[in-house]
């Protein structure tokens, strides 16, 4: 199986990158294949709903994204929101999500947005029919120190998101 793992932070030292890093780590621990897009490298025009989808790396993207039994979005939350490269993404991957098992992680300055990514799992899964994971993992700034994770609870959940991915991206491959 291939994953797909979007690192949606365009910031150096990013929190959500190092969760994304971990998230890798895991997948590939296990002897997953995991295609990893940051978005800093990435080179991905804005949506505008015209020109934008015959641009190189648009058509890269949805080449990936169809290829991908399972996808991870590792975004920050700014003002109680997904990041809008985030949300890029699924306005220039469109119907090639449809029918993909997706999960998040998530980072925040602090632990009141944890619900933050809520409206753009509702579009994937209602406006585009995917699988969204119940399980996702939302950290805030005192989890990591030095820009690294240091958080024992949030590694552990990231282990069960990696296998929770796996797991029903299998499940729905074999139907």
């Amino acid at each position: 199986m291939v994953f797909l793992l979007f690192s949606c932070s365009l910031r150096d030292g990013s929190r959500s990158r190092v969760m994304a890093e971990a998230l890798r780590a895991e997948l590939e621990g296990a002897g997953e294949v995991v295609e990893y897009l940051d978005l800093r490298d990435a080179g991905l025009p804005l949506c505008d709903g015209d020109d934008c989808y015959n641009h190189p790396a648009t058509k890269a993207l949805r080449a990936s994204v169809a290829a991908a039994e399972g996808i991870i979005f590792a975004t920050p939350i700014y003002n109680f929101q997904a990041s809008a490269s985030a949300k890029n993404i699924v306005e220039l991957g469109g119907s090639m999500f449809e029918g993909k098992v997706v999960g998040f992680l998530c980072a925040a300055g602090g632990r009141n947005s944890y619900m933050s990514v809520m409206s753009l799992a509702n579009s994937l899964m209602l406006d585009i029919r995917c699988y969204i994971l119940p399980r996702y993992v939302f950290a805030s700034k005192d989890s990591f120190s030095d820009g690294e994770l240091a958080d024992a609870e949030i590694t552990e959940r990231i282990g069960e998101l990696a296998r929770e991915l796996v797991r029903v991206s299998q499940a729905l491959s074999e139907n």
